[in-house]
């Protein structure tokens, strides 16, 4: 693997140099595009707008526009809005894990010690599973500031980038009920459905299946097949009576 980013994590007065490593990757098929007419590739080009003509990646710089005017922005700029979060994954505090709402995640990042034998890295990734603690910081990467949280995966620390709060949109325009009633059974009935269907997560035994059958699709379609698809129809919910349905589905888990 290719390292991303280069700095260290810090804490107090320790400091652990590492380097970060892309945690995820793409499960998609990687499909061109194509001209229906030849199944020529479509390229894209960098075009000046005036000019109209295709500019050299080299010639391309960045730009912030004032007014009627473009400043242009170089990497010393970027490096000088704050120096020591591109280089330094600062811990902050130290927070539960569990406090942080999904929706705020966003990607993941192997940190891998300078050496092999680092201590201060054994001593975070140790002191974090006893005290079921993670770390909350920020660092810049790739000339962004982004939160993170720092939390131990076996022995190996993982930088996990997360949303700001300002980057969550507001569920005010929703148009959803703010309270429902619901009767005790209901309530009774729909957490008994729940713990029959609870389990300890294992991510292993969840495949991206929808890929695996799209491929095998293109493969058929190469020697000249089409294979038989079942069309699926949604199914309908017998009755209106929430409660009814709930029982339903409890006795049908049961079943199956």
């Amino acid at each position: 693997m290719r390292s991303i980013w280069k700095g260290s994590i810090g804490f107090g007065l320790v400091n652990i140099p590492v380097k970060l490593y892309s945690a995820v990757q793409s499960s998609s098929i990687d499909l061109d595009m194509l001209d229906s007419r030849d199944h020529a590739r479509i390229r894209y080009k960098r075009v000046n707008e005036t000019s109209h003509k295709e500019v050299p990646y080299d010639k391309i710089v960045k730009g912030y526009k004032i007014e009627d005017d473009y400043i242009i922005v170089e990497e010393r700029d970027f490096e000088d809005a704050a120096p020591e979060k591109s280089k330094v994954v600062e811990i902050e505090n130290f927070i539960d894990i569990a406090d942080v709402n999904p929706i705020f995640y966003e990607t993941s990042y192997y940190a891998e010690p300078d050496k092999k034998d680092n201590k201060a890295y054994a001593l975070l990734i140790q002191a974090l599973t006893k005290s079921k603690k993670a770390g909350l910081g920020r660092f810049v990467l790739r000339n962004t500031e982004s939160l993170c949280i720092i939390h131990p995966l076996k022995n190996v620390l993982v930088i996990t980038r997360i949303r700001f709060a300002q980057e969550i949109r507001s569920t005010d325009d929703l148009d959803i009920a703010r309270s429902v009633t619901l009767s005790k059974k209901e309530m009774d009935v729909g957490l008994a459905l729940i713990g029959q269907y609870a389990e300890d997560f294992d991510i292993s035994g969840y495949k991206d299946e929808y890929n695996d059958e799209l491929l095998k699709i293109i493969k058929d379609k190469a020697k000249g097949k089409r294979p038989t698809i079942k069309k699926l129809k949604p199914q309908k919910t017998t009755g209106s009576d929430l409660y009814e349905q709930l029982m339903s589905s409890l006795k049908t888990k049961k079943e199956a």
